[in-house]
């Protein structure tokens, strides 16, 4: 039964057909390219396309010509040293993985960088090695080079040594991932990661970081262990570890141990006191330096037959060619290799893309990859992508551009050509222990799993299967699972649906939209391969909402400012500056997570009307609605995905002041927003209507009064007013 409501409307129209009503109303067309308008514009060349393209090809130039070295420089350097400090020890560990030579690790926080430098539009990701694409190249390279047994019958493998055959092996996946990558890129098939849902990732990185810890328990204990591939490889790694886990060497495992304990710990503090310490403490570069003193003073190698490095040469090898063979006998691995190196890189710069604000173009980074990995795989380097941890420390110790990364290269230079010969003592023992303790965030993604079951058992259902299916299938067919389980469930959704108790059929003929208000549209079920362009839509609305916010929180702590220091003063008329000339803002962007919350007010004695000129040179672009409709009656479902994505762009609307309102949702996708938390003390059940009507009225009424104070000349002609404290202007 109906609750009676405060508040009623009636309709009254004519009744239409639809011939009756295009008789009366003119449909509006539009028109649309043939495919020769897109082939001619396509292929028409001017001066302005032809710089476009080359800013596009060579993003370095757009970045360059705002480079500030006053501000930015010192934080790159910084953050070039630091980085590069952890991608030597990165570079050295992940090698391992690969089943390959250390030292060829260090290749990979070389070549690359350099070429990503030039063609890369993210200015905040470290490029190098990966653990998880690591150990898919070493899957490739143990099935060809098996540790026992003869190698794949490959002509190019005759007269080289089992070492030299894994390199060439390497080398040759890294070459043919380049040009599946640069292949995509030049096709503009940026939009394939779309289809690798949060859940599937998550599942398979969990999964991928069980096989990393595994394939490290030889390292860590000291033992003898030959590399498997294939379905079940990880069963029979376990078997023949345990087989002989009496032959550890208490030496080895005693140093993994003080490592992980000791590099967790002050990881920890690390994260907490993150805002306190200028740079993240460099616990695993201190600990290599200490391990490498110890294990030379009591020569760990022969006394204790300890592992170590052992020779690292001090110069480049000489460049080859990759084996036309061995693409066709890896091509099968190299194409979900390409597709995860990409997937990763592009999450993670797109993170810090949305965090620093700038654009990033994912057909130009599988260009960039593309190229970097063409380039290194001729230096046999191995794949590269991006570490998350690497990237982090980049940014977090204050890295503006990939200058940092150009530095960080240079360190790498300098260790590989210089000072390697300091790392040959150095245990391989440690460099297990550090890739198990950077697998801590990874692993970690498990606890996602009852969340997932009592929110949304379908994505439950991908993460599990996923995940299980790389853990004893291997790395690539699970991959191919996960993609079929996300397909599966996409199906399921859009062919099932839920029958409401009751509905309610309210026709308005809509016309025209009001003005300040914008009405949307969402004609299909919003979920992990179209939310990325549902939040990009939005923005034609005609401002990014969180461009807006920031700017904001910049002009509010700047007005703060100046009050404090007395250069501006109140008047009748707002806020005046003292001084007459134009006061510059600092290119200092400060902490970008709080320009990211909603605008603070307090200790103003006046409310900001951002709609108007501001005061001392001040300037933030005006938002030209105040409302914001959107029609969810064609969606049928939401993912988790697509959950969090659709509660990250209403904040950023409702934080700059554009009421949201959201008509036509199904009660089942409601429930499951209450169920999933999506509500808060920002997005209230408050905003939801059954009909674009019912929305509407109750925007007319609730606005009334603030729409006749805006069509005032009063509310027009003040940078700054006391009035409407509640910011609804």
């Amino acid at each position: 039964m109906l609750r009676p409501s405060t508040q009623r409307y009636s309709v009254t129209r004519p009744l239409y057909s639809e011939d009756t009503f295009e008789d009366e109303h003119a449909k509006v067309y539009r028109k649309h390219k043939r495919l020769l308008d897109h082939f001619i514009q396509y292929f028409t060349c001017t001066s302005e396309r032809a710089k476009n393209a080359a800013v596009s090809l060579l993003p370095i130039i757009g970045w360059m010509k705002i480079y500030s070295i006053k501000d930015w420089l010192l934080n790159d350097i910084v953050s070039g040293v630091s980085t590069g400090l952890v991608a030597v020890l990165q570079g050295l560990a992940f090698s391992l993985l690969a089943s390959i030579s250390t030292w060829y690790g260090l290749y990979a926080a070389f070549f690359p960088v350099i070429m990503y430098f030039f063609l890369g539009t993210s200015r905040h990701i470290s490029v190098g090695s990966f653990p998880i694409l690591s150990l898919m190249v070493g899957a490739v390279v143990t099935r060809l080079v098996p540790d026992e047994g003869p190698p794949a019958n490959i002509t190019a493998f005759e007269g080289l040594t089992k070492d030299e055959q894994r390199i060439l092996v390497s080398a040759s996946l890294t070459f043919l991932v380049g040009l599946f990558q640069l292949g995509m890129g030049l096709l503009q098939v940026g939009f394939i990661v779309m289809y690798l849902s949060d859940t599937l990732i998550s599942g398979f990185t969990t999964a991928a970081a069980v096989h990393i810890l595994v394939s490290q328990l030889k390292f860590v204990l000291g033992l003898t262990v030959p590399g498997f591939s294939g379905p079940l490889s990880i069963i029979y790694t376990l078997e023949s570890v345990f087989t002989q886990i009496t032959s550890t060497n208490i030496h080895d495992l005693v140093t993994s141990i003080v490592v992980m304990v000791t590099v967790l710990g002050i990881k920890e503090i690390n994260d907490r006191f993150k805002s306190k310490l200028p740079v993240p403490i460099p616990i695993e570069v201190i600990m290599t330096v200490i391990a490498c003193g110890i294990s030379y003073a009591f020569n760990f190698s022969e006394n204790h037959g300890v592992d170590v490095v052992g020779k690292i040469p001090n110069t480049f090898e000489s460049p080859i060619a990759p084996s036309l063979q061995l693409f066709q006998m890896t091509a099968v691995e190299a194409f979900p290799i390409a597709i995860v190196g990409f997937a990763v890189a592009f999450a993670v710069a797109k993170v810090y893309s949305v965090k620093h604000d700038y654009i990033i173009d994912g057909n130009q980074e599988l260009i960039a990859f593309g190229a970097s990995n063409i380039f290194g795989g001729a230096f046999k380097s191995l794949v590269a992508s991006t570490a998350l941890s690497r990237s982090a420390v980049q940014e977090s110790t204050g890295g503006k551009t990939q200058i940092a990364g150009l530095l960080s290269a240079i360190i790498v230079l300098v260790v590989i050509l210089g000072i390697g010969f300091l790392l040959e003592p150095l245990p391989k023992s440690l460099l297990g222990a550090v890739v198990i303790v950077n697998l801590k965030g990874m692993l970690m993604q498990v606890v996602t799993v009852p969340y997932l079951w009592k929110k949304d058992r379908p994505d439950c259902i991908v993460w599990v299967g996923t995940c299980l299916a790389a853990i004893f299938l291997g790395l690539d067919l699970g991959l191919a699972v996960g993609l079929g389980l996300e397909l599966l469930t996409v199906v399921f959704r859009t062919q099932t649906f839920a029958l409401a108790s009751f509905s309610v059929f309210l026709n308005l003929l809509q016309i025209y939209e009001p003005e300040g208000v914008k009405i949307f549209r969402i004609p299909s079920p919003i979920f992990f391969a179209n939310i990325d362009f549902f939040r990009d839509k939005l923005k034609d609305v005609g401002f990014n909402p969180l461009r807006i916010l920031r700017k904001r929180n910049k002009a509010v702590k700047k007005i703060k400012k100046m009050i404090k220091k007395g250069e501006l003063t109140l008047t009748s008329n707002g806020l005046q500056a003292t001084c007459s000339m134009p006061i510059e803002e600092s290119e200092e962007e400060g902490n970008m997570e709080d320009l990211d919350k909603p605008t603070d007010y307090s200790d103003l004695p006046i409310q900001v009307n951002w709609n108007t000129e501001l005061p001392a040179n001040i300037r933030v672009p005006p938002v030209n609605i105040h409302s914001l409709i959107l029609d969810f009656s064609a969606v049928s479902f939401l993912d988790i995905s697509a959950l969090k994505g659709l509660k990250v762009a209403l904040k950023e609307f409702i934080r700059v002041n554009v009421d949201v309102y959201i008509v036509g949702c199904d009660p089942y996708i409601i429930e499951k927003l209450r169920n999933c938390k999506f509500f808060d003390d920002e997005i209230k059940t408050s905003i939801f209507f059954l009909t674009i009507h019912d929305a509407m009225s109750h925007l007319y009424s609730f606005r009334k009064t603030s729409w006749d104070f805006l069509m005032t000349t009063e509310g027009q002609d003040l940078g700054l007013t006391s009035q409407l404290k509640d910011g609804a202007c």
